[in-house]
């Protein structure tokens, strides 16, 4: 029997095929429920990267990133720079340009005339960060904020920026952050997915999202977000039939999983293993996911904390309330998407309702965590994909302007999960142009939350079409100032 099975050229060594061998029909069904990697298909040169992790200690546990989709502007949030109100109007000088690449959007333009925010800034807490009027509650919690507001991209269009960020790479199927986190250090809660996904939309233009930015990539299919919705069933297709039991139910999915062990034995196709565990893993969840969204047990002092909006389901505040529920319970990455920041025109007015939407919330998140003693353990991450020009795109006017896409020098923030707290880092020249020290590039950001997690961005790859993958593609650096 094993030289029939070498004659079919599975990609088997002498001690898979001796473990399988020993397996029955039955108890490899079994195996593979209990013991998910076991027909997992890694390579032996994978399964010791695997085992290998953490590489080092970790300073977090689990991610939550607050992805505000479409780019705010740095200017009109984190990045004071009053040289803009003073030259409101003047042409952007051409050595501070220097050619730029612009969008089809301004390229036409003869004149870049420069425009200040039309919001006031203060200096906030012990850091003295400059955060402008229009996120009094971020202004509350900025000592415990570490504001990046030198990061740069390659891209110039939100769709390879958006990709950028969160895959790595400007091109699709590429694994997410989320996927590679899912890849490499696996769920805390077995009832419960490693990667989740959460949608809100704000009141502003809006640049959509899609499946790919929380796809699984090449990796095998358990590792690819899981979506959440605001309907009545918060993840689709998770509820039995009516007609259907949950013992039943259970004896379909063990007759699935004898099925498809047949098939495995066949083919060796990883794909057949990753389906069942997807069935296991729905059926967990179906238990799991009805507790974790009902908020109805929650304090009147936490939906105070969140705004009335956390009640509503699928709005941003009611996703920052979930990210905390989702991570709190064990889940490694949560990703949410607030859609709304592509403000080419009408700046002011958008910005300012945008800016509402997520406020409170974000505020509160950290505020909550840190008050159930998770801040520290959990990593938040707040930020669009690139940032916006210093200059008016189009016609000027003082309270109906827009801005273009910049992405040279942008603002994060980032808390808790071993980040320094209380700390403003990088800098941008007085035109709010380009960077002027520590300049953060996209790779170096994704192997900074890798190093908090105990990861070696360089270590964690993934063979695929006889190259190894990771992440930071060939680049990137730990900024080791960041880190507590």
């Amino acid at each position: 029997m094993e030289k029939e099975i070498l004659e079919q050229g599975l990609n088997l060594n002498r001690r898979k095929f001796l473990s399988r061998l020993s397996l029955g029909l039955g108890s490899a069904a079994l195996g593979s429920l209990l013991v998910p990697d076991l027909f997992s298909g890694r390579s032996e040169s994978e399964d010791a990267i695997m085992a290998a992790l953490p590489h080092f200690a970790p300073k977090a546990k689990r991610v939550i990133y607050l992805f505000q989709n479409g780019a705010p502007s740095q200017l009109e949030s984190f990045d004071y720079k009053p040289l803009l109100q003073k030259n409101y109007g003047q042409d952007l000088p051409e050595s501070i340009r220097m050619g730029q690449r612009l969008t089809g959007m301004t390229a036409g333009q003869e004149k870049f005339p420069l425009v200040g925010s039309y919001f006031d800034f203060q200096q906030y807490g012990e850091s003295r960060a400059w955060i402008s009027s229009i996120f009094p509650h971020t202004a509350s919690i900025v000592d415990d904020l570490c504001i990046v507001k030198s990061m740069h991209t390659e891209a110039i269009n939100h769709d390879p920026a958006l990709t950028f960020f969160q895959t790595g790479a400007q091109v699709g199927n590429r694994p997410s952050m989320g996927s590679w986190l899912s890849y490499g250090l696996g769920s805390e809660n077995s009832n419960l997915p490693a990667f989740c996904v959460l949608l809100s939309r704000g009141k502003g233009n809006g640049q959509g999202v899609y499946s790919k930015l929380w796809s699984n990539g090449f990796l095998d299919a358990t590792h690819q977000g899981v979506q959440f919705s605001n309907s009545e069933d918060p993840v689709l297709y998770l509820k039995d039939p009516k007609s259907m039991s949950r013992d039943e139910r259970r004896k379909m999915l063990d007759q699935i999983a004898a099925m498809n062990d047949l098939s495995f034995r066949e083919f060796n196709d990883p794909a057949i293993t990753a389906k069942v565990q997807q069935y296991e893993m729905a059926y967990r969840m179906q238990t799991a996911v009805p507790e974790i969204t009902d908020v109805s047990k929650e304090p009147d002092s936490i939906i105070k904390l969140y705004g009335p909006d956390c009640l509503v389901p699928g709005t941003y505040a009611a996703n920052c309330l979930l990210a905390r529920k989702l991570s709190e319970s064990g889940v490694r990455f949560v990703q949410l998407y607030h859609q709304g920041w592509d403000q080419h025109d009408n700046l002011p007015n958008q910005m300012a309702m945008q800016a509402k939407d997520v406020d409170q919330a974000s505020a509160a998140l950290i505020t909550d965590l840190k008050q159930r003693g998770l801040l520290d353990e959990t990593l938040v991450i707040w930020g669009g994909e690139f940032g916006r020009t210093n200059y008016c795109q189009g016609k000027i006017q003082v309270e109906n302007y827009g801005r273009d896409h910049h992405p040279r020098a942008f603002s994060i923030w980032m808390a808790g999960g071993g980040v320094k707290s209380g700390m403003v880092y990088g800098e941008t020249d007085e035109f709010g142009y380009n960077i002027a020290e520590n300049p953060v590039h996209v790779h170096d950001f994704q192997a900074t939350v890798l190093h908090l997690l105990g990861i070696d961005h360089e270590k964690l790859t993934y063979k695929h079409l006889g190259r190894r993958y990771r992440l930071t593609d060939v680049s990137g650096k730990v900024v080791k100032d960041l880190i507590a």
